[in-house]
């Protein structure tokens, strides 16, 4: 079972629908990585962090760093995600307001 260490919740619709439904951005606790994405041995303290988007189709990889302050660092920058979910949805935050101005 993942645990997680943080979440966002916001609402989308997809563009030029007027329905919106929940969905969650999560992170998950960082973890130590042996070996890098393409099988190389990873830097000694290398960690990942799981990032979900809960409620959406669309998947996520899995961000890491040089230890696990840096992974949990650039996971929580959400940002550049929301902005390429963007192209296909509509965001908003739970009040109803958009998410990007």
């Amino acid at each position: 079972m993942q645990h997680f260490i943080a979440e966002r919740r916001l609402l989308y619709s997809l563009k030029g629908s007027d329905v919106r439904q929940e969905f969650s951005i999560r992170l998950g606790v960082p973890y130590t990585v042996e070996e890098d994405t393409v099988g190389h041995p990873a830097g000694k303290g290398a960690a990942g962090c799981h990032v979900e988007l809960r409620g959406l189709e669309d998947a996520c990889p899995d961000v890491y760093g040089v230890d696990s302050l840096q992974a949990v660092n650039l996971a929580s920058n959400v940002e550049p995600l929301l902005r390429r979910l963007q192209k296909k949805y509509d965001l908003f935050w739970l009040s109803g307001d958009p998410y990007f101005e």
